[in-house]
């Protein structure tokens, strides 16, 4: 019985999405809050696997994934990739919903429609990242483990710099961050950006 961080494999798929959704209201369980189990990781999960798997990394606990760190060394480029590659046929699948519809699905699906644009606020920081970690794998500092073994990898890609977003009712998350050395860039109406300079 023990914890390993190592990286992604296709068979991983379907599991990361999950833990995406259990993670999936701002660190704690969504799986009530969403009709469709599966929407949550089709936004913020399932491109970066399509187009990055190389930097993904999985945390196991007895061979099982229960956590990830999933990102991009551009951001400009993946929202290019995942336009070309990956957005246009999850958009078949989910059309708009009507204008008076206010649920959480129709809250993602109108995300998938707008597509992971990069935020002007963020232009000094290309790479970016997210990462979940279920409960079982909390407190036990392997998030800082999975960050560091993500930056060593942009800082191959001479990568310098990083962000990310977070949801302002995650509190634990925003402390870990900033305990990390995030340091503050942008705040908008629900979240967060944070960044940090990578060293060469």
């Amino acid at each position: 019985m023990s914890y390993f961080i190592r990286n992604y494999i296709e068979e991983d798929f379907d599991k990361l999405l999950y833990i995406c959704l259990k993670t999936g209201d701002s660190g704690n369980d969504a799986t009530t809050i969403y009709k469709d189990p599966n929407l949550l990781g089709s936004f913020y999960t399932a491109p970066y696997l399509l187009i990055h798997p190389e930097l993904a990394l999985i945390l196991t606990y007895n061979n099982e994934p229960i956590g990830y760190i999933i990102g991009t060394d551009n951001s400009q480029k993946f929202f290019e990739l995942t336009e070309e590659k990956y957005f246009p046929e999850l958009r078949k699948k989910y059309p708009l919903p009507n204008e008076n519809d206010n649920s959480a699905d129709a809250r993602i699906i109108r995300l998938i429609h707008q597509g992971h644009k990069p935020k002007v606020e963020f232009q000094n920081y290309p790479a970016h990242l997210h990462i979940d970690i279920l409960p079982e794998g909390q407190g036990k500092g392997f998030g800082r483990k999975l960050i560091d073994s993500f930056i060593n990898k942009l800082i191959e890609l001479n990568v310098n710099a990083l962000h990310l977003e977070v949801g302002k009712r995650n509190t634990n998350a925003i402390a870990f961050y900033e305990k990390y050395g995030f340091h503050k860039i942008a705040e908008f109406d629900y979240s967060i950006g944070y960044g940090i300079f990578l060293n060469k």
